[in-house]
């Protein structure tokens, strides 16, 4: 018993000279997030098949490193209301942006919201941005603080002498132009976004830095250079499926979600013989833009930051070349709503997901990868789970809406769509990916309408306006509706038809 008690007495000893163990382990470094937002590219990428003559090799080689959605879906098919979304982790019917305008700062209910940028940037990291995040110059301006550090903005310098298409419909609109004029790439504000981009890439600095940079092309006009150009031949190009009569089975009140605008319809560019020339700028714009992304992933590669950066890309809304009747965005259909999403990083698998998302997911996904806390106002779902296991099961839809009540809830297999004047649509996306045939008037859908119906959302606020601009804003007072306040009738002709 001695022996015992002595020997306890010499380990307790021992034990209190010996160096005083480590009670806290060592914190990670925070990851940088590159954040790359591209405009009005739809799903004519390689990755997601949108086009079977597409060339994308930089965001392909991006999504093959990463976790790839091949579902992903706007909150708008509109700048505005899509990136106040995706920047506030808002639906645009809790915003009540619809339209064009306004900046959410100048709204009383949401000037103090704390943005996407200025989370990280409370948190301890460097804020850069560059080109097109935010609406026009929306948080550019003097007062504005949404980052820390600005490079260039988007403006479109480099123009030929006249239009290249010549006179178009809805006022002759300067930007509805597209097609080839010598000019440089290098003199291209998307060149010299990623130009700046690259530099911020090469500096070491003693913050994580979150880093946006957002490309302007594919957005109208489409003005490329020759390179691009001829990487289309004319002859080649392959037009997206069009169904000449789609618009006869699906309800008047979805013309009027589009119903006066710049952007030519279907039967203009038939017309005037410029339906091809359409797509084949489009795509040429494409590949440049990913050019620029590929310029970013090879700076990102040889600065040494990669291992430690998150890698995020995504397109506001998607493109009309045709469907529908139509070019352009502003509608409820696939072209609009679906886009690119990808993100790649430290704590993310490799692989693709086809659950339904949306783009205002992305607010949540970052700050949870980056290990900041969580803000009570969103309305978005951390994506987390999915890049971290690619099998994982979404148990929500994506919502897309676009003006006052109109929504449509997209799954992985069928999309719904409810007009704000009770009128609906239904389309099986695994049999129709086209959304040909509107299934909403048959019986035997009524109880796959009323499930769908279940997630559309509560909370529809009236349309905000900004002073006196109402782009692209629908209301409907009473028994009348209104397209940028003027009144539409109903035995009024739809334009352009």
């Amino acid at each position: 018993m001695w022996n015992r008690y002595l020997y306890m007495l010499l380990v307790a000893l021992l034990s209190s000279c010996a160096p005083e163990s480590k009670t806290k382990e060592v914190s990670e470094p925070k990851p940088n997030v590159l954040f790359i937002a591209i405009d009005d590219l739809n799903d004519w990428v390689g990755y997601l098949n949108g086009h079977p003559q597409v060339k994308t090799p930089n965001i392909d080689r991006l999504a093959a490193a990463g976790l790839a959605f091949t579902n992903a879906h706007t909150q708008a098919p509109l700048c505005n209301p899509s990136r106040t979304s995706i920047m506030t982790g808002l639906r645009p019917s809790t915003t009540g942006i619809y339209g064009l305008s306004p900046w959410f700062r100048n709204v009383d209910s949401l000037k103090n919201l704390t943005s996407l940028p200025q989370h990280f940037s409370r948190n301890g990291y460097q804020t850069f941005s560059a080109g097109k995040i935010y609406h026009g110059g929306y948080g550019r301006q003097k007062n504005d603080q949404e980052f820390d550090s600005l490079g260039p903005r988007v403006h479109i310098t480099q123009k030929p002498p006249q239009k290249l298409v010549g006179f178009t419909p809805g006022g002759n609109h300067n930007l509805m132009d597209w097609g080839y004029f010598d000019h440089s790439d290098a003199d291209k504000t998307d060149y010299k976004v990623a130009d700046w981009a690259v530099d911020i890439l090469n500096t070491e600095h003693d913050r994580p830095f979150f880093l946006s940079a957002g490309f302007f092309l594919p957005h109208v006009p489409l003005y490329v250079t020759k390179k691009w150009w001829d990487m289309y031949p004319e002859d080649e190009v392959q037009l997206p499926p069009i169904k000449d009569d789609d618009r006869t089975d699906t309800p008047r009140f979805s013309w009027y979600l589009h119903w006066d605008l710049p952007e030519p319809r279907l039967k203009w560019l038939r017309e005037s013989n410029q339906e091809t020339n359409l797509v084949r700028a489009y795509l040429a714009a494409i590949s440049f833009v990913d050019a620029q992304v590929g310029r970013l992933l090879d700076a990102l590669e040889s600065s040494g930051k990669l291992g430690n950066t998150i890698v995020v890309l995504w397109s506001d809304h998607g493109y009309h070349l045709g469907e529908k009747s139509i070019s352009g965005k502003n509608t409820l259909w696939e072209p609009s709503t679906r886009v690119p999403l990808i993100f790649s990083g430290p704590g993310i698998q490799n692989g693709t997901s086809n659950e339904a998302v949306e783009l205002l997911d992305i607010f949540p996904t970052l700050s949870k990868l980056a290990n900041l806390p969580d803000l009570a106002h969103w309305e978005g779902t951390s994506l987390v789970p999915i890049l971290q296991d690619p099998a994982h099961v979404r148990d929500a839809p994506a919502i897309t809406t676009h003006n006052w009540q109109n929504h449509t809830v997209r799954t992985e297999n069928w999309r719904y769509i409810r007009y704000a004047d009770g009128s609906e649509e239904l389309y099986d996306m695994v049999k129709d990916p086209e959304e040909w045939t509107n299934l909403a008037q048959q019986e035997a859908y009524a109880m796959r309408k009323d499930s769908l119906a279940a997630w559309l959302p509560k909370q529809n606020h009236l349309p905000l306006m900004g002073g006196q601009r109402t782009w692209r804003v629908l209301e409907s007072h009473r028994d009348t509706i209104y397209w940028e306040q003027e009144p539409i009738f109903q035995n009024d002709s739809i334009p352009g038809q």
